[in-house]
């Protein structure tokens, strides 16, 4: 293929690809996880940690990515962080049946590494390109996260059901072809400057600004409000509306990513028609309704209603917030979103953390476990309001 063929249209596609491969490293092994206790004879702390370990390392690959990418380049980087995720899944598939549980968190730590980059690389690759619609592209850049999740869920579900459980480990090498695909595809397709050809802000101006703080703390809430209600809903919908497993599984996670995946399309299609703040005012208010609805709801209609409609709420928090932050401080560089992402990241173990303890101490009730998330989309509606307030003065 050659460069001069390609625009920042291809560019887009590869990203869109690069958001899949994101979904396929973060939710396969989530999937095998009984699979993996009972192949493997592990208890449930050790399946935990493979979770914790996952999203540990994207966090330190975030933290790093603010001092080294720019260094490195983008090509390079973009192009490593699918080199990590192809050889990361091609281990699961091979190191466990040797190692063991070491091996399944071998693999775990390099596909994390790949997942990390994806999460700092692909949003200020899109907003460097020259779309006129800046905001739609990174709202429909992010559905596609999303799609990758219900893709996961259900064709690895097909795969079982036709298959059979026993054959994962051919799952996992075939999931490894997107991301193998799309390494070829980024050594071709076009990449902008991230800065305009500006001088990328050193850490210590962009931390100056009051308003890169506000932004991390939206990028936490955003996190937070996401995974609040996506790490809970299938145990949400079996403990608290007494539906069976398969059903909480994809009535909750799947629905949930539906959802949200469809809100952002939407935001992708129509942004041109209403201002980003105020959209995500009027999000963050609709969420904090979903959230009082899980709470307090007597009926399983009322609350798989409320679980979706959180689903859909949550969409634009975060393309919106790295929306806003680009075009607020055009010139911050990659560090910008390389601590965006890690705020992102806290906000994710937070918010489930917070629900958990909270259930813990009412005596495992999860409804009463969900109702102190409500502060998280508060917390946005505030924020993104002092944004505007701002903007008028």
């Amino acid at each position: 293929m050659n460069h001069t063929r390609l625009n920042y249209n291809h560019t887009l596609i590869a990203c869109y690809l690069g958001y899949i491969t994101q979904a396929i490293v973060n939710n396969l092994a989530p999937l095998l996880f009984l699979t993996f206790a009972d192949t493997f004879s592990l208890s449930l702390d050790r399946i935990a940690l493979i979770t914790t370990l996952n999203f540990a390392v994207q966090l330190v690959v975030d933290l790093l990515s603010a001092k080294y990418i720019d260094r490195i380049g983008y090509r390079i980087s973009v192009i490593a962080a699918h080199g990590f995720s192809v050889l990361g899944l091609v281990c699961l598939a091979v190191l466990p049946d040797h190692f063991g549980y070491a091996g399944i968190l071998v693999s775990v730590v390099l596909y994390a590494i790949g997942g990390g980059l994806i999460e700092v690389l692909i949003s200020p690759i899109v907003e460097a390109c020259p779309t006129e619609k800046k905001e739609a592209a990174m709202s429909l850049l992010h559905s596609f996260y999303c799609w990758g999740h219900v893709g996961v869920v259900v064709l690895s579900t097909l795969f079982f059901r036709f298959a059979g459980i026993q054959h994962w480990r051919l799952l996992a090498v075939l999931w490894a072809l997107i991301p193998a695909g799309n390494l070829l595809f980024f050594s071709c397709v076009p990449l902008y400057s991230i800065t305009h050809g500006q001088e990328p802000l050193s850490l210590r101006e962009l931390f100056s600004r009051k308003v890169f703080l506000l932004f991390l703390v939206l990028m936490v809430c955003a996190g937070a409000a996401e995974h609040s209600m996506s790490q809970w809903a299938s145990a949400y919908a079996e403990s608290a509306l007494g539906v069976s497993k398969t059903i909480g599984d994809l009535a909750g996670p799947c629905g949930f990513a539906l959802l949200m995946g469809t809100s952002r399309a939407i935001y992708g299609r129509y942004s041109e028609r209403i201002e980003l703040k105020q959209a995500m005012i009027l999000s963050a208010m609709l969420c904090a309704v979903s959230y009082l609805l899980v709470s307090m709801t007597h009926t399983a209609v009322t609350g798989f209603a409320g679980c979706m409609l959180c689903g859909f709420s949550v969409g634009l928090f975060w393309p919106g917030t790295f929306s806003l932050a680009a075009k607020r401080i055009p010139a911050a560089g990659t560090a910008m979103y390389a601590f965006m992402a890690l705020a992102g990241d806290v906000g994710c173990s937070l918010g489930p953390t917070i629900v958990g303890f909270t259930a813990n101490t009412m005596g495992g009730n999860l409804k009463a476990g969900l109702l102190p998330a409500v502060i998280f989309p508060l917390l946005i509606v505030f924020g993104t309001g002092l944004l505007r307030t701002a903007q008028k003065q």
